[in-house]
């Protein structure tokens, strides 16, 4: 599976429900945000030990996996809106932290 097909199969998700009129910039970057605070609710109170065992639990993994998801859907899905390319977008940002942050070799 790739991101156009996972961004096409969301518009086409979207689209059966006629959901399209609703997913402007500014719903989806609000939606987007929503859920990366559900994903970090879950982490919130926990130890830094504690967070590393996250994905031990089945309950808490299932529910860790399922934010994830939501945050990369509604990601996809704003790039998606913009003509944004995920991938190339995320290239090119790694490419100016190389040059911002070099090593110190």
């Amino acid at each position: 599976m790739d991101v156009a097909k996972l961004q096409r199969r969301l518009a086409d998700f979207a689209a059966a429900r006629n959901w399209q009129p609703f997913h402007t910039p500014k719903n989806l970057a609000a939606a987007l945000s929503v859920e990366a605070s559900e994903l970090v609710e879950i982490f919130q109170w926990l130890t830094p030990e504690e967070s590393a065992r996250v994905m031990d639990d089945p309950d808490t993994a299932h529910r860790v996996t399922d934010e994830v998801a939501d945050v990369l859907a509604y990601l996809l899905q704003l790039c998606e809106v913009l003509g944004i390319d995920a991938l190339t977008a995320l290239d090119a940002k790694i490419d100016r932290n190389e040059l911002r942050f070099p090593t110190k070799e």
